[in-house]
């Protein structure tokens, strides 16, 4: 055995050019696949984590008809006492935010604006105090200031903002219909712009303060959602959905006895639209990834096809000397997977110094997401996140991969004989 592991060493320092040229291939795919899945579980990580911190909360309570209209917006399905709510909440120390979601026709006047214009938003009315207790959205304020409780203000999503035109100061109104289905127009001035890392708020939504919604659409004090921040789950992690599922199903029995007509959805449920393009999307990456790797492991096959009918009258020489064809085939199995060794060494290597790059400077592409929807809620700059396991994983894959590719070839030239061997120019 050591003999064989000598001439594996000896013939690849022989062919010095060749094993550098192989393991620099595989070093490449090995490299670009940790990258790829790094980058890739960073993006979904993220996303899931801008869902929940900007978008759904951990959970919501709704009025239980609410969810089957929820694309309609209506604000007629609504939880008539919120703040007993919040109480039995409190109780339970979860954080609550209640919020009133409705839909609405923003339109804009040539002075100051650019040009006239109108266009349909979603508006959401938040308790500017309560609604950092679960979402993030104060430390986003980039323009201007963040909302107080009674006033005819309003906060522009980042993107809506500069498609508009739109400055601090600036005034706008915003057509809408009540609780009881009358005409209502609401005049608001903008006092801040909000970049978010949720592409879905910057591109088209308006906040106001609750208070003012509530005269304005004649809620009487009800609301049509109470979100929830389940501490745990702003920190996304395999098991977070279920967990999430299980803590509503605990709101949801609490809550059902004395408010019967209220369900708790927790946020997968809520995001069921963008984790299903998450998950088509990961399908998706999976071949990527498998398809750099048939790359990589093309690159060995040739080489290692080209060293064994090179190396033919060689292979015959060995055979007449006694060498058993197990020997052979072990020594050009050695061979390869010192090939696989340093390529996998070395790619490991190079896709960590990669991981660490895109971890902490991250890749913008703000360019190309300001203007195309593609499902993650990730609004520029992506990040990746570490994963040992993939960078273990493709180290032993790759020393595998050159040993099992070699594997074929060797068994084609042993089936040779003898004198055809030693005849072989």
């Amino acid at each position: 055995m050591k003999f064989l592991i000598s001439l594996a060493w000896k013939n690849l320092s022989r062919y010095r050019k060749r094993t550098v040229i192989t393991a620099v291939a595989l070093a490449f795919g090995i490299s670009l696949f940790i990258f790829m899945d790094s980058m890739l579980i960073g993006v979904e990580t993220e996303s899931e984590r801008n869902l929940i911190l900007y978008e759904t909360g951990s959970a919501r309570i709704m009025h239980e008809a609410y969810w089957e209209k929820r694309d309609q917006l209506p604000v007629t399905h609504t939880i008539e006492n919120p703040a007993a709510v919040e109480e039995r909440l409190k109780g339970m120390k979860i954080p609550a935010a209640p919020r009133t979601v409705f839909g609405g026709e923003l339109i804009v006047d040539r002075d100051p604006f650019p040009e006239d214009g109108s266009m349909q938003v979603r508006v959401f009315a938040i308790d500017p105090e309560k609604d950092d207790t679960v979402f993030g959205f104060r430390q986003t304020v980039v323009e201007g200031r963040y909302l107080l409780p009674d006033e005819n203000g309003i906060l522009l999503g980042g993107w809506l903002a500069e498609d508009l035109g739109a400055k601090i100061g600036y005034p706008v109104r915003i057509v809408t219909r009540t609780r009881y289905g009358q005409h209502q127009v609401m005049d608001l001035e903008v006092v801040g712009i909000v970049s978010c890392p949720n592409p879905l708020i910057n591109r088209g939504s308006i906040f106001m303060p609750l208070a003012t919604a509530d005269y304005y659409m004649e809620m009487e004090g009800a609301v049509t959602e109470i979100n929830l921040r389940f501490p745990e789950n702003l920190s996304v992690r395999s098991d977070g959905e279920k967990e999430a599922e299980q803590k509503a199903l605990a709101v949801q029995k609490d809550l059902a006895a004395d408010f019967t007509s209220l369900e708790v959805l927790p946020w997968p449920v809520l995001g069921k639209d963008a984790l299903a393009i998450a998950r088509a999307k990961q399908s998706g990456s999976s071949v990527i990834l498998l398809l750099i790797f048939i790359i990589a492991a093309v690159g060995v096959s040739n080489t290692m096809l080209m060293a064994i009918f090179e190396r033919t009258r060689e292979l015959g020489m060995m055979r007449a000397l006694g060498m058993k064809n197990s020997q052979i085939r072990l020594a050009f199995l050695l061979e390869a997977g010192g090939i696989g060794f340093i390529g996998s060494a070395a790619g490991v290597v190079l896709g960590f110094f990669l991981t660490f790059l895109i971890v902490r400077r991250g890749i913008d592409f703000s360019w190309l997401l300001r203007d195309m929807d593609i499902g993650y809620r990730i609004s520029g700059l992506m990040h990746g996140a570490w994963n040992p396991g993939t960078m273990i994983e493709a180290f032993f894959i790759g020393i595998v991969m050159a040993a099992v590719i070699a594997f074929f070839p060797t068994r084609r030239a042993l089936k040779m004989r003898i004198t055809d061997c030693l005849r072989d120019t």
